[in-house]
């Protein structure tokens, strides 16, 4: 398999264009697909290619669009609706929840309506309370949706691949952060299935659990942790819904120690259910309490020196990490943020 170097945003580009080059049933609608930058350089190619039949630009009217998309979907299209801001998608919660999860157990139509949504995260460059959610765990809570955040360049192209190809209603959740993170990437149109998650670093000494941005936050603190004599060992989950719960624990039954890393809050969230799962399946396993790495439990602040506080990072992870091997904390190196590169006006 031949791989290249890309971006996380144009292993998203490549996969989109590649997907409706193989399948003429697929388009694109959203907010802004068709402008100069694209989404942020998503869109732009599969708009310069395709034009605007198969890309369209959508009023701000997202519960409409969202139901257009359920329709479309039903009568055998494959649509690929884009929010510029994953906050933009409680708008189309309905549509979503209410016809494109409930699909084939209301109708029993086994082909369901597969419309998959991508929406954007936008911490970085102070936000504020209304455009620096993670909804990760809002969809994964309802059954019929499959729900993932890829964190790195080669799955963002592979599960966005998956879904265009699959049969089952899918929200992928991309953190702004990672657009400009490199890796390698198939040239080929390679899909990654959902429910299989990966081992990003190999550790004897705690397992991290963690899933988009924070996947780079806790290999960085691996990093700085190698270095005091603890092994830290880092699952990649990919996918909220399903969820390789397999992998989890038998990464936690090598390390009997459990931290979970998330962009959303502890409470009723994603790392209220790892936790959960462990407790269910490998509590025999932990020698320590398990520790959630979250934002505080309020709304983000706007401020950008606020916001670098609430955001957990890998330093806060590291911090954790000693706690539960009973290691007293040393003095741990500030290191560049991983989300340098996000500017807005977004």
């Amino acid at each position: 398999m031949t791989t290249r170097t890309l971006t996380y945003w144009q292993a998203i580009s490549e996969a989109t264009v590649q997907c409706m080059a193989d399948d003429p049933r697929v388009f694109v609608a959203g907010e802004g697909v068709d402008d100069p930058t694209g989404i942020y350089g998503t869109t732009r190619a599969a708009f310069e290619r395709f034009g605007p039949s198969r890309v369209w630009d959508l009023p701000n009217s997202e519960n409409a669009c969202a139901g257009i998309a359920v329709g479309a979907a039903a009568m055998g299209r494959r649509p690929l609706m884009v929010h510029s801001r994953a906050d933009f998608m409680f708008l189309a919660m309905d549509a979503l929840i209410n016809l494109a999860a409930k699909w084939r157990y209301m109708y029993g139509n086994q082909g369901g309506v597969p419309v998959v949504t991508r929406g954007v995260v936008g911490r970085g460059w102070g936000q504020g309370a209304t455009h620096s959610q993670s909804l990760h765990a809002v969809f994964g809570h309802f059954p019929g949706l499959y729900v993932a955040a890829p964190a790195s360049p080669a799955d963002a192209k592979g599960l966005l691949v998956q879904a265009l190809r699959s049969q089952t209603p899918v929200v992928l959740m991309e953190n702004r952060g990672l657009y400009q993170v490199t890796g390698e990437v198939p040239e080929e149109a390679v899909p990654v299935p959902f429910g299989r998650g990966r081992i990003a670093r190999h550790g004897t000494d705690v397992t991290v659990v963690a899933a988009s941005l924070m996947v780079h936050e806790a290999q960085r603190a691996a990093d700085l942790l190698a270095g005091q004599g603890v092994s830290v060992e880092v699952v990649d989950v990919r996918s909220i819904r399903p969820l390789d719960t397999d992998l989890i624990c038998a990464s936690v039954a090598r390390t009997g120690r459990l931290v979970v890393a998330d962009t959303s809050w502890s409470s009723y969230g994603f790392a209220a259910e790892v936790a959960a799962v462990v407790a269910e399946r490998a509590l025999g396993d932990l020698r320590q309490p398990v520790r959630r790495v979250t934002p505080p439990d309020c709304p983000a602040p706007v401020s950008h020196p606020l916001e670098e506080a609430f955001h957990p990072n890998a330093d806060r992870i590291a911090a954790a990490c000693l706690d539960l091997v009973g290691a007293e904390r040393r003095v741990i190196p500030k290191l560049a943020d991983v989300t340098a590169g996000f500017i807005g006006p977004y």
